[in-house]
Protein backbone atom coordinates (compact mmCIF):
# COMPACT_ATOMS: atom_id res chain seq x y z
CA UNK A 1 0.00 0.00 0.00
CA UNK A 2 2.62 2.22 0.78
CA UNK A 3 4.36 2.07 -2.59
CA UNK A 4 1.29 2.63 -4.38
CA UNK A 5 0.41 6.20 -2.33
CA UNK A 6 4.67 7.08 -3.35
CA UNK A 7 4.25 6.41 -6.78
CA UNK A 8 0.90 8.10 -6.80
CA UNK A 9 2.33 11.29 -4.79
CA UNK A 10 5.29 10.85 -7.19
CA UNK A 11 6.47 13.94 -9.82
CA UNK A 12 5.85 12.51 -13.42
CA UNK A 13 8.53 11.91 -15.26
CA UNK A 14 7.73 12.56 -19.13
CA UNK A 15 9.66 9.54 -21.50
CA UNK A 16 10.38 12.36 -23.86
CA UNK A 17 13.49 14.02 -23.59
CA UNK A 18 13.96 17.06 -25.52
CA UNK A 19 17.68 18.47 -26.03
CA UNK A 20 18.07 22.46 -25.53
CA UNK A 21 15.32 24.86 -24.73
CA UNK A 22 12.80 25.75 -27.38
CA UNK A 23 12.84 29.16 -28.63
CA UNK A 24 10.08 30.83 -31.31
CA UNK A 25 11.88 32.47 -34.38
CA UNK A 26 11.78 36.08 -34.26
CA UNK A 27 10.14 36.71 -37.50
CA UNK A 28 7.18 34.69 -38.64
CA UNK A 29 6.18 34.81 -41.97
CA UNK A 30 2.01 34.65 -42.06
CA UNK A 31 1.89 35.28 -46.11
CA UNK A 32 -0.02 32.24 -47.97
CA UNK A 33 1.97 30.19 -50.28
CA UNK A 34 2.13 27.67 -52.21
CA UNK A 35 3.66 23.98 -50.50
CA UNK A 36 6.62 23.52 -52.22
CA UNK A 37 5.71 20.46 -53.67
CA UNK A 38 2.58 21.80 -54.95
CA UNK A 39 2.51 22.13 -59.07
CA UNK A 40 1.10 25.84 -59.42
CA UNK A 41 0.88 28.71 -58.11
CA UNK A 42 -1.59 30.66 -55.92
CA UNK A 43 -3.95 32.58 -58.53
CA UNK A 44 -4.32 36.35 -57.22
CA UNK A 45 -7.94 36.82 -56.63
CA UNK A 46 -10.81 34.42 -56.18
CA UNK A 47 -12.03 35.71 -59.88
CA UNK A 48 -8.78 34.40 -61.99
CA UNK A 49 -9.51 31.14 -60.05
CA UNK A 50 -13.26 30.47 -60.94
CA UNK A 51 -12.33 31.72 -64.56
CA UNK A 52 -9.64 28.51 -64.30
CA UNK A 53 -11.10 25.84 -63.09
CA UNK A 54 -12.88 23.87 -64.90
CA UNK A 55 -16.62 24.90 -64.00
CA UNK A 56 -19.63 22.53 -64.05
CA UNK A 57 -23.19 24.71 -64.05
CA UNK A 58 -24.38 28.22 -63.70
CA UNK A 59 -20.91 30.04 -62.09
CA UNK A 60 -19.35 30.31 -66.05
CA UNK A 61 -19.93 34.31 -67.07
CA UNK A 62 -20.23 32.82 -70.64
CA UNK A 63 -23.58 31.65 -71.96
CA UNK A 64 -23.07 28.03 -72.88
CA UNK A 65 -25.49 27.41 -75.94
CA UNK A 66 -25.80 23.48 -77.71
CA UNK A 67 -23.39 20.62 -77.81
CA UNK A 68 -23.05 20.21 -73.49
CA UNK A 69 -25.98 18.81 -71.09
CA UNK A 70 -29.11 20.23 -71.72
CA UNK A 71 -28.11 21.11 -75.29
CA UNK A 72 -31.12 18.77 -76.70
CA UNK A 73 -33.92 17.73 -75.47
CA UNK A 74 -34.41 13.92 -74.93
CA UNK A 75 -37.03 13.01 -77.45
CA UNK A 76 -34.01 14.44 -80.03
CA UNK A 77 -31.26 12.18 -78.17
CA UNK A 78 -33.50 8.91 -79.30
CA UNK A 79 -34.54 5.61 -77.19
CA UNK A 80 -31.82 5.06 -74.40
CA UNK A 81 -30.62 1.13 -75.16
CA UNK A 82 -27.78 -0.88 -73.19
CA UNK A 83 -24.97 -2.12 -75.37
CA UNK A 84 -23.84 -5.63 -76.12
CA UNK A 85 -22.85 -7.18 -72.84
CA UNK A 86 -24.19 -4.12 -71.01
CA UNK A 87 -26.94 -4.95 -68.38
CA UNK A 88 -29.30 -1.60 -66.69
CA UNK A 89 -30.29 -3.67 -63.55
CA UNK A 90 -29.54 -6.85 -62.25
CA UNK A 91 -32.33 -8.63 -62.61
CA UNK A 92 -31.91 -8.50 -66.58
CA UNK A 93 -28.66 -10.76 -65.95
CA UNK A 94 -27.83 -14.12 -67.07
CA UNK A 95 -29.84 -16.90 -64.71
CA UNK A 96 -25.93 -17.85 -63.70
CA UNK A 97 -25.66 -14.57 -61.62
CA UNK A 98 -28.77 -14.37 -60.33
CA UNK A 99 -28.71 -14.93 -56.20
CA UNK A 100 -29.47 -18.49 -55.08
CA UNK A 101 -32.56 -18.49 -52.64
CA UNK A 102 -31.57 -19.35 -49.20
CA UNK A 103 -32.46 -22.91 -47.77
CA UNK A 104 -34.15 -23.69 -44.78
CA UNK A 105 -31.14 -25.21 -43.72
CA UNK A 106 -29.23 -22.41 -44.58
CA UNK A 107 -31.56 -20.42 -42.42
CA UNK A 108 -31.91 -22.00 -39.52
CA UNK A 109 -27.97 -22.50 -39.27
CA UNK A 110 -28.28 -18.62 -38.88
CA UNK A 111 -30.69 -17.96 -36.66
CA UNK A 112 -28.87 -20.49 -34.37
CA UNK A 113 -25.72 -18.89 -34.59
CA UNK A 114 -24.37 -22.35 -35.97
CA UNK A 115 -25.50 -24.51 -33.01
CA UNK A 116 -27.54 -26.57 -35.58
CA UNK A 117 -25.39 -27.71 -37.80
CA UNK A 118 -23.87 -30.07 -34.80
Amino acid sequence: MFQATRRLLQHRQPLIKFIGKHTAPAKIDHTPHTHPASPVALPNSFAAYRQAVQQHGPLSTKAISGGYIGGHSGSELGPVAAGKGQYFDVSELPAKWHRVPWSQKEMEAIESGGASMW
